[in-house]
């Protein structure tokens, strides 16, 4: 199969040849593979400075070796479009992806993060969010709907220049549990979270919603949803992979669950432990996305990936 075809029949619940892996963002290039490209040449400041020719050379430069870190060295399914080493401005990010697609063709995805949903407030805006929950519900509904129309177009434009897998990451949950209740959920985060995906797929392309936290009080929330997977099912809130794939994996593919902490600050045979797991109960049946349960972020000890990835290769065939 080839990446994209391996990618797809894991998020249409089927059996691909092995088990694909992607990372919402990958954080640790240098690290793992050296100062390989010069990320100042696509600050928004040096795109905004360089003729349209050192424009269009940066840029397929840049899309030459996001193919050769992303597909030939991590051997990813899905490559992440947008994110710690992407281009910032909006133009040169729609003509990345243009030059990007016509590389790969239609041998592997690219996916760009997609959401348009309230996600948990920090502490600053937290107060805010709930003064307005009280005096302005309404309004709040209607940010809701601005938010969403804003998410469906953008999507589509993005839908047009390339992308075929959109990452719904607007976080919901602490450890204990989402920042609304079930109830509030339905009328604030669900409606409006199904059209996004709605849209998605009538475009053809494909939903991952992710967020992280204890996502099981509003679980059958997101489900209904209808997305094409469900990211990160985060082991550090005690959500269980082989609990959720027993529930509803019947119903929508999985993606990830390998214990970013443990990657952090657990012993090497604990982080083999972990990703076992997600292995032995995430694979059988397919439907299921191997990645760590965030993304392999910066200060993560290079190594420690490595030894996941690892442990894929060891276990990915069906």
């Amino acid at each position: 199969m080839t990446h994209k075809q391996r990618f797809v029949t894991a998020l249409t619940r089927g059996i691909p040849d092995r088990v694909p892996t992607f990372e919402l963002e990958f954080q640790l290039e240098h690290e793992m593979f050296g100062p390989t490209f010069d990320y100042s040449r696509i600050t928004a400041e040096a795109m905004a400075s360089c003729s349209h020719a050192e424009r269009d050379k940066t840029l397929h430069e840049l899309a030459e070796h996001f193919v050769d870190i992303y597909l030939n060295k991590l051997e990813y399914d899905s490559i992440p479009v947008n994110g710690f080493y992407s281009p910032k401005r909006q133009e040169d990010m729609t003509d990345f992806i243009r030059i990007l697609r016509k590389l790969v063709g239609d041998t592997a995805c690219l996916h760009h993060h997609g959401d348009g949903t309230f996600a948990l407030p920090d502490g600053n805006e937290m107060y805010t969010f709930s003064y307005r929950l009280a005096d302005d519900y309404e309004g709040v509904i209607a940010s809701a709907e601005q938010m969403c129309q804003a998410a469906i177009a953008r999507n589509q434009a993005l839908a047009e220049a390339g992308i075929d897998v959109f990452i719904l990451c607007s976080d919901y949950c602490y450890n204990s549990g989402p920042f609304l209740s079930p109830a509030m959920f339905s009328d604030l985060i669900t409606p409006y979270l199904a059209r996004i995906i709605t849209a998605i797929r009538e475009t053809g392309c494909y939903a991952i919603k992710h967020t992280d936290g204890n996502i099981m009080p509003v679980i059958d929330q997101l489900v209904e949803a209808n997305p094409h997977a469900i990211h990160s099912l985060d082991p550090m809130a005690g959500v269980d992979i082989k609990v959720v794939k027993s529930l509803y994996g019947d119903k929508v593919a999985l993606c990830g669950n390998v214990n970013c902490a443990l990657m952090q600050t657990g012993t090497d045979e604990e982080v083999i432990e972990s990703a076992e797991y997600c292995l032995t109960h995430g694979k059988p049946g397919g439907g299921y996305v191997y990645c760590t349960s965030n993304v392999p972020f910066r200060g993560l000890p290079a190594e420690r990936y490595r030894l996941v990835l690892d442990v894929l290769k060891n276990n990915r065939d069906y």
